[in-house]
């Protein structure tokens, strides 16, 4: 008798929630090797590259709005 071939999990396609939260640990600068790994595996680069021009306009827009709110006081 012969076992079953047991094939490999395909990896699962990124979701967009997903492609978030890898940009926000990235903003952090702290995140596991083998979360950053599965973060590879599942990455969809349209995904990432939106989420991440997102991220930054809305640090500028903050930081724009800080300058000017301590600016004025």
């Amino acid at each position: 008798m012969s076992s079953p071939v047991v094939k490999p999990a395909a990896p699962r396609k990124g979701s967009f929630w997903h492609s978030v939260k890898t940009i926000g640990w990235a903003f952090l600068g702290i995140r596991k090797k083998s979360g950053y790994q599965e973060d590879l595996a599942r990455a969809n680069p349209f995904h990432i590259v939106a989420v991440a021009i997102g991220a930054v306009a809305i640090f500028v827009i903050v930081l724009i709005s800080i300058i000017k709110w301590v600016v004025l006081k």
